[in-house]
């Protein structure tokens, strides 16, 4: 898979869901399109432990120790 960023990976994921939820391909063709969303995500999911790794040392504290703190988006 020649897909280099995250952004172009989830893109195509999507477009593969699209066209498997829209049921006109044949088996043969919706097996292919799952072969390639199953790609697809597993790309994504390897960007996004990469990015997660990364958040994790950007929480270096100033004594040079490293504190893990789960990612949280507040609701407000």
């Amino acid at each position: 898979m020649a897909v280099d960023k995250f952004e172009n990976a989830l893109k195509k994921l999507e477009d593969v869901v699209r066209r498997l939820e829209e049921g006109d391909l044949s088996l043969e063709d919706s097996l292919k399109a799952f072969e390639e969303g199953v790609k697809h995500a597993a790309f994504c999911t390897s960007k996004l432990d990469e990015a997660e790794k990364k958040v994790e040392l950007l929480l270096k504290q100033k004594s040079g120790s490293f504190i893990r703190e789960d990612f949280r988006l507040d609701d407000a």
